[in-house]
């Protein structure tokens, strides 16, 4: 019987486990959202409701796949919730080990001024902002549908009036310095097979960079040294194998670099300055 809540979930989520690496938590989403609640208040609240109708459909579009942040159109992120779109990259947990290493590395309070190249949803940029309330900064994306969504999700999260995006290719044609740049860019190698809920919805402009995955670290860190202040510091996404090369590609452009490791215990963040 799935008349109640609970059970609804428990058949949802053995529909899923073919699908998802989290069916329980997914099907939890996508319940609370077709309720109009948050997770919490159905875990603690609804859970012998009658299921509304929606949930079904929204069901539906999971098991073909579609990512969960696309059909609720929200994902939290560090310590914000941003607006979601198929027009941005879904930002993952593994991003927020940029956030971390800027936290680490940069000063805690202050007038800072950051850089976010490839802003996406603005999800770092925005987390930065979030972190720092006395700082400003640039997004930017080669995607006018991305930076829409960034700008929205800026005056959303009241950080409008601290946050510029603008529409470039990388950093060319911007100047200043920065205390602090972030950037996730494509990482992904050309011929590399990706989960069908990434390769089939996500934009494949935020994940491809040519055969070996680094076309993108080739074009953006030379860029990098007049961009940064003194004492300012670039951080990277990279994939985990990743480090060697991407270091290699800094040090030609006078860069020392460092990494920092995600929670699963990989290279996930390159930590550039000027030497």
């Amino acid at each position: 019987m799935t008349d109640r809540i609970r059970a609804a979930l428990a058949t949802a989520a053995a529909r899923l486990a073919d699908v998802s690496g989290t069916p329980r938590l997914d099907a939890e989403l996508l319940m609370a959202h077709a309720l109009g609640v948050s997770r919490e208040r159905l875990l603690l609240g609804h859970m012998d409701d009658a299921p509304p109708a929606a949930f079904w459909a929204l069901l539906a579009r999971r098991l073909a796949y579609e990512p969960v942040a696309y059909i609720t159109g929200t994902r939290d992120f560090w310590t914000i919730a941003l607006h979601i779109t198929p027009d941005v990259l879904i930002p993952r947990p593994d991003s927020e080990t940029l956030i971390e290493a800027a936290a680490e590395s940069l000063p805690r309070e202050g007038t800072l001024r950051f850089l976010d190249l490839g802003t996406g949803s603005g999800a770092l940029l925005l987390a930065a902002l979030d972190q720092w309330p006395e700082s400003t900064g640039v997004g930017v994306d080669s995607s006018a549908a991305a930076l829409a969504v960034a700008a929205k999700n800026a005056r959303r999260l009241g950080l409008g009036d601290r946050a510029a995006f603008v529409r470039g290719d990388w950093a060319q044609s911007l100047w200043g310095r920065f205390h602090g740049i972030f950037c996730n860019p494509p990482y992904i190698e050309s011929t590399a097979r990706l989960p069908r809920d990434v390769a089939d919805y996500e934009p494949a402009g935020a994940l491809f960079a040519g055969v070996d995955g680094l076309d993108d670290y080739r074009r953006l860190i030379p860029q990098l040294p007049a961009l940064l202040a003194p004492e300012g510091r670039a951080f990277l996404e990279i994939g985990s194998a990743q480090a060697g090369p991407v270091i290699e590609i800094a040090a030609a452009a006078g860069l020392g670099a460092t990494t920092r490791r995600d929670m699963a215990g990989l290279d996930r963040c390159i930590i550039l300055q000027r030497l």
